[in-house]
């Protein structure tokens, strides 16, 4: 026999990468961890050590900008598509999953999906007003502003005067 077709594989686990500095997010995070799971659910913060070793073929930068899950066969979920799986994991919201998943229902996972993208956004606007000009500040030296969008500063650079290599 040649193997499962990558459409076939069970899913027996799903990593769900989350923006740790997103309130929404990590408000969706703890709700996860307290539903009834089918599929195991590990949730664990984007673009850290652990989601880049757990996870080192992923664009771990893009996994900020959406929510992403991955699963244990290397299936990888973005936007509508994994908040449609995550709750397809969980005991009490599979049927909704299903519903969801059909042509019918994809509009409103993509609507869910970008609802929380528009929020997210507001958030970051509010930093902004707050923190004096960044609206989605990193430790790792990355920001994003919704008028920019992402730029990168290194560390000791913020004034212009980096050594160059």
């Amino acid at each position: 026999m040649s193997g499962t077709p990558a459409g076939r594989v069970p899913v027996r686990r799903l990593t769900v990468l989350y923006d740790a500095d997103c309130s929404l997010c990590a408000y969706l995070r703890d709700w996860l961890s307290r539903q009834p799971q089918l599929v195991p659910l590990e949730l664990v913060p984007a673009n850290s050590d652990r989601a880049r070793r757990r996870c080192p073929g992923l664009d771990h930068r893009a996994t900020l900008d959406d929510i992403t899950v991955v699963g244990d066969a290397g299936q990888v979920y973005r936007g509508a598509a994994a908040w449609i799986v995550t709750l397809w994991a969980l005991r009490e919201h599979r049927p909704l999953a299903h519903r969801l998943s059909t042509p019918a229902g994809a509009p409103f996972a993509k609507g869910a999906a970008l609802a929380a993208a528009k929020w997210r956004g507001s958030q970051w606007g509010q930093s902004r007003k707050q923190w004096g000009g960044q609206a989605y500040g990193r430790t790792d030296g990355w920001s994003y502003d919704p008028a920019l969008g992402w730029t990168h500063t290194a560390p000791g650079c913020g004034d212009g005067t980096c050594p160059t290599p």
